[in-house]
């Protein structure tokens, strides 16, 4: 050995010897804490939609514990653009998607050649809140309850029509879904670029009846009597509107919700997934953060852990692709 080589190994000794005897030697000197930069989290969406909402609540929480979270819109492709763009991310926990039901179960197996695998490409982290379609009649409608409307439906199928966001969205499959159950294949569907203009032409009497997400704006124009809310598609009642039915009272079957949380590119680090995971747990348990998300007509889930939402998601894609299958649903 050398004189330089020498000096190296001494040196090395000396520094482990230095440090406590419980603290890892060289792989730990390595890594940084995380995070130690702003974390990116990308939107799907264009910027004010349902799923925009909840990302910037979370990410609001997550500023304490996380630090800079920065929101990033890149909608596209009914959720895929952004997503694709998070699935193909360095794997490290500083590129972050807030998918939902659309991203990573309904879009996808709409196309023929999906540019990411929803299940292989990503690591879910939490599924943080939902929201629920409803089915919504203009007054013009001679109805006053679930039960009268799938009697009206059923006698006028080929009559009615109803409006959804768009196609490929949890609008569209909720409307899919309640012609199927009620065995009313002649309803036709009319997508809307956007829920705002879906839900402006059902208050003008335009269409008939529509699936939007229930939203304050919702909620309101059904109290006003612009609209009538029969009932909500979760499997039961929302607490903003303890007064609608939900649809399952009346029709078995009939649940969908839109579903949105964090996911991360495959491959990151099993610590960060379950750091983001144990934040988004505590959030979810803020009744602060509560109050927040159920005043835009959300609902968050207490079980905001890893496994709770890889779970999760697997039942809902055993439950929906079926759905959307026998639809014959478009993407967009």
């Amino acid at each position: 050995m050398n004189r330089r080589d020498c000096m190296k190994a001494m040196g090395a000794t000396m520094v482990a010897a230095a440090l406590p005897s419980s603290m890892p030697f060289w792989p730990a000197l390595a890594q940084s804490k995380y995070p130690d930069r702003p974390i990116r989290v990308i939107v799907p969406y264009a910027p004010g939609g349902v799923v925009d909402v909840m990302a910037r609540h979370w990410g609001e929480r997550m500023k304490s514990v996380l630090g800079s979270v920065v929101i990033e819109n890149q909608g596209g492709g009914g959720g895929t653009l952004g997503a694709s763009n998070v699935a193909r991310a360095t794997p490290d926990g500083y590129t972050l998607l807030f998918g939902d039901t659309s991203s990573q179960i309904i879009t996808p197996s709409l196309m023929a050649s999906p540019p990411y695998d929803p299940v292989t490409s990503f690591a879910a982290i939490s599924i943080i809140a939902t929201s629920t379609p409803g089915i919504v009649v203009h007054p013009s409608v001679p109805v006053k309850d679930l039960a009268e409307f799938i009697k009206y439906a059923q006698a006028n199928a080929d009559k009615l029509s109803y409006g959804s966001a768009g196609p490929g969205t949890v609008g569209n499959l909720a409307g899919e879904l309640f012609k199927q159950t009620i065995k009313a294949p002649g309803i036709t569907h009319i997508p809307y670029r956007g829920a705002g203009p879906a839900f402006a032409d059902l208050l003008a009497g335009t269409t008939p009846f529509a699936t939007p997400n229930v939203t304050g704006q919702v909620l309101e124009s059904h109290r006003a009597g612009k609209v009538r809310l029969l009932a909500v598609c979760g499997p039961t009642r929302l607490k903003a509107a303890p007064d609608i039915p939900a649809a399952v009272e009346s029709l078995p079957g009939m649940v969908v919700q839109l579903s949105a949380g964090v996911f991360a590119p495959a491959g990151t680090p099993q610590p960060i997934v379950l750091q983001i995971s144990n934040a988004t747990a505590e959030a979810v348990k803020d009744p602060a953060f509560i109050r927040a998300l159920e005043a835009a007509g959300l609902e968050t889930r207490q079980d905001a852990s890893a496994a709770a939402a890889q779970a999760f998601l697997e039942t809902e894609r055993k439950r929906l692709v079926p759905v959307i299958q026998a639809a014959g649903m478009k993407a967009l």
